[in-house]
């Protein structure tokens, strides 16, 4: 995958690799010593049933994806479900 700069992923939309839109990127989380990413977290769209998703939740109710499961990045974010 290219390098691409954080400030260009800022609210872009995540969605799966079955063409679920799962709402828009909130953040990223990472280890501060080794630069290595962890996790999207992705403010769920509100017709996505929480309930059908298998990522896990965090305590505002957004979506954490692992970073490994990224698949593409261009006009979405897609990511592997």
């Amino acid at each position: 995958m290219s390098n691409i700069l954080a400030e260009n992923l800022s609210d872009k939309s995540v969605m799966g690799s079955d063409g679920t839109e799962l709402g828009l990127l909130h953040n990223i989380t990472m280890n501060v010593k080794s630069g290595k990413l962890h996790d999207l977290i992705v403010d769920p769209d509100e017709n996505v049933p929480t309930h059908a998703i298998d990522f896990d939740v965090d305590e505002q109710g957004r979506f954490r994806v692992p970073v490994h499961r990224v698949q593409a990045v261009k006009d979405y974010i897609v990511v592997k479900r």
